[in-house]
């Protein structure tokens, strides 16, 4: 079977990485988390208190963003320092939101996430895989939930870590979110023309994952 790339988009809290994670194991591609590069960028903004685009983008050379493997799980570097945890904040994704909306901080990224697809056998999630990273992808998977849903997931994350979440405040950074995501003036998320929507509002994992295993099977 040829190699393809399967290009993952929608919106946060919609189990993008978990679902992206299941198919690379299932197809034996390789997995990449651009979210968590985003985030990683982020994490180094908030510790060297840059706020200003012009800082941040001059700060772009001496950020290295990596993946390591820990116990067989993905990690992400920042630097050589395995950040996993301290990216998984509401604070470092919020962050992330906000400096994904800088266009040389996506230029920067986007270009080391089209290297990593050459050789395609790959699955990446993110916010313009099938938009802009990989218009020209063969599988593309538009992820979607209500926010109130997406909020509930969260919260649960939130308190299965230990920490005692608000479900208002949640749902707001969902949504505020939400609307930096789609109306970005780099990059907005949107759905590509070609991709497949997959509502997961009211699906199991074990349903949702039937269903995407189903279309990645027709290239087979």
């Amino acid at each position: 079977m040829n190699k393809i790339i399967v290009a993952i988009d929608g919106y946060s809290s919609c189990g993008k990485s978990t679902i992206a994670k299941a198919l690379a194991k299932y197809a034996g591609y390789t997995y990449v988390d651009t979210g968590a590069m985003y985030r990683a960028i982020g994490l180094y903004t908030l510790r060297h208190r840059l706020s200003e685009p012009a800082e941040i983008i001059a700060a772009l050379p001496d950020i290295k963003v990596g993946f390591i493997l820990v116990d067989g799980a993905q990690h992400v570097t920042l630097n050589g320092e395995d950040v996993e945890s301290q990216i998984r904040t509401l604070e470092a994704g919020n962050q992330a939101s906000r400096i994904s909306q800088i266009k040389e901080v996506r230029a920067f990224l986007v270009a080391q996430q089209q290297a990593m697809g050459i050789e395609k056998g790959i699955v990446m999630d993110g916010r313009d895989i099938g938009t802009v990273v990989f218009p020209n992808a063969e599988l593309k998977l538009f992820l979607t939930a209500s926010p109130e849903v997406r909020a509930q997931r969260r919260y649960d994350e939130l308190v299965a870590k230990g920490e005692k979440p608000d479900f208002d405040e949640v749902l707001k950074d969902v949504t505020d979110r939400d609307y930096r995501d789609t109306h970005r003036a780099e990059s907005p998320l949107r759905q590509a023309d070609d991709a497949i929507v997959v509502d997961n509002s009211h699906m199991t994992p074990d349903e949702q994952m039937e269903v995407i295993y189903g279309y990645f099977n027709r290239f087979k």
